[in-house]
């Protein structure tokens, strides 16, 4: 948000520059609005409100997804989220965060913390089948029983209930995938 925020004042601030030229107000009006328009942007969110991506020197960098687990959205990898690609995979979370397909949920996230954020005891009592499926370790869940971020664009078919156990399991622990009512 702060670099929509940013983007915002310069397109106001460039608008306020063609009216001045264009003989709608004085140079002091002109520095009133500027000074409005860049007050309007201080304090929405704080300094740190644009994380620090990192580098690109993760193992998957580069691939056009984010393996960055402290984000969350339509811009991450499907494959399993590791603590060791953290702030490793700059430029695929930088781009997908600012053109809005990302979240970032916070620098206090790990494989520890993410597995936890998913309630164990609904993981122990999903019925996740096998691996059997003609569409199985693909890094979508094509079991019909899930819905979200994690599932296949794909038909889902009645063949692969409980034939995609890795992928809707791993979708799921991500917190990408939820039971379907």
């Amino acid at each position: 948000m702060g670099l929509r925020s940013s983007i915002l004042a310069i397109v106001a601030l460039a608008a306020l520059a063609a009216c001045s030229d264009l003989g709608g107000g004085d140079e002091a009006d002109a520095a009133d609005s500027k000074r409005v328009a860049l007050a309007d942007t201080d304090g929405v969110e704080g300094a740190n409100a644009t994380p620090d991506f990192g580098d690109d020197n993760g193992k998957y960098a580069k691939d056009g997804e984010c393996d960055d687990m402290r984000f969350a959205g339509a811009g991450m990898t499907s494959t399993p989220l590791l603590d060791e690609d953290i702030k490793h995979d700059a430029t695929d979370c930088r781009a997908a965060f600012n053109q809005g397909r990302l979240t970032f949920k916070g620098d206090n996230v790990s494989e520890a913390t993410l597995a936890s954020s998913v309630d164990a005891g609904q993981i122990s009592r999903i019925q996740w089948g096998d691996d059997n499926g003609d569409f199985a370790n693909d890094g979508e869940c094509d079991d019909k029983r899930f819905e979200g971020a994690g599932m296949t664009s794909t038909p889902l078919l009645d063949s692969d209930i409980k034939h995609d156990a890795s992928d809707c399991r791993t979708a799921f622990q991500q917190g990408r995938l939820a039971l379907a009512d």
